[in-house]
């Protein structure tokens, strides 16, 4: 509920152009011993090795806080073989940090168009609406998997570095615009996204 700090990440609803998202992912491989959490609905960067990364930074600033070049979606879970004792695949929401799995690979919402609900860590007001918006890195919920990412709304502005556009908001009968805790729709600043950006990894 927006009256409720209850953070969720970045969860996939549709297209900006209105279809409707599939559910379709790309896959991306996870490195072996990979020593961060990445949570469902965390925002992940393709590395300079080629791997899977969450992005820790927030996007306030131009830097040191700017989100990283690579930046290629939402995670959305991953998959891979487990040893212990017996061999088995698995797929889960989160990856625990240090898990070795040589065969680990993330789903990813790589669609530069697509939208995502969100929840603000505070209270929005319609003037909100096509503004630019940083993050907050909240902790992932370690036992849902969910992530714990937020919008900021002290970064709300027009700078073209904040990563995020508010394109609408959560109209429902738990969440309404000026909620205390508003839920928006949000899509992926042009240039921010790596499909949308000639920076190279």
């Amino acid at each position: 509920m927006s009256a409720t700090a209850t953070p969720y990440g970045f969860n996939p609803i549709n297209l900006i152009g209105g279809q409707p998202y599939a559910g379709g992912t790309r896959q991306i491989k996870i490195a072996s011993g990979y020593a961060t959490n990445i949570f469902y609905g965390d925002v992940v960067a393709i590395g300079t090795d080629g791997t899977i990364q969450k992005v820790t930074t927030t996007g306030a600033d131009a830097t040191p806080n700017n989100f990283p070049a690579g930046v290629i979606g939402i995670f959305l879970g991953c998959a891979y073989t487990e040893t212990t004792g017996l061999r088995y695949f698995l797929t889960r929401q989160n990856w625990v940090a240090g898990t070795v799995a040589n065969d680990a690979m993330s789903y990813v919402c790589a669609d530069p168009d697509a939208l995502f609900q969100v929840q603000a860590n505070g209270s929005l007001t319609q003037a909100a609406l096509g503004a630019n918006i940083a993050v907050v890195q909240g902790a992932g919920n370690t036992a849902t998997g969910v992530s714990g990412v937020t919008l900021n709304t002290a970064t709300v502005g027009t700078s073209t570095f904040l990563p995020f556009r508010i394109v609408d908001f959560v109209n429902s009968t738990t969440s309404q615009v000026g909620d205390a805790f508003t839920d928006v729709i949000v899509k992926f600043n042009h240039g921010i996204h790596s499909y949308t950006s000639s920076t190279g990894v």
